[in-house]
């Protein structure tokens, strides 16, 4: 996901480096104000659902900070091009169009990668529909394992 010379398109490292400083130094601030562009609650029409955004400052505060450190250190910056080519079982990519925590531009070029890839995206959906989209995307997960 790093911005790169191979990966031009990438999140600026400093991106990566704020993340690190707020779940080190700021930790309660920072999981208490992350939930809201990961659910995509500062959306127009979006409404903060303060259960799920309790439940992440708990499960953030819970986490120690060389895992958090070391957690967004593996999902920035390690290249995962040639594991994705390697797959050869069917895998299903899912991303929300309107992902504010990992662009929406990685998802083809990750399908696309792999040998037998289906990429399902969904406009309007935060990073965090799983949670928020649950119902949408169960369906989709299933119908792929069917």
């Amino acid at each position: 996901m790093v911005q790169s010379e191979s990966n031009p398109e990438g999140v600026p490292l400093s991106i990566f480096d704020e993340i690190r400083n707020g779940t080190a130094f700021t930790r309660s601030q920072y999981f208490y104000d992350f939930p809201i562009p990961f659910y995509g609650w500062n959306r127009e029409g979006q409404t903060v659902q303060e259960g799920i955004k309790q439940n992440w400052w708990r499960q953030g505060m819970m986490g120690s900070v060389l895992a958090h450190y070391e957690g967004i250190k593996a999902f920035s910056e390690t290249d995962f091009r040639e594991d994705l080519k390697s797959l050869d079982i069917p895998v299903l990519v899912l991303h929300g169009e309107d992902d504010q925590i990992v662009p929406y531009h990685q998802a083809p070029k990750s399908a696309a990668l792999l040998k037998n890839g289906k990429l399902i995206s969904y406009p309007g959906f935060p990073h965090g529909m799983p949670t928020t989209e649950a119902e949408t995307i169960n369906k989709d997960i299933l119908a792929f394992i069917k």
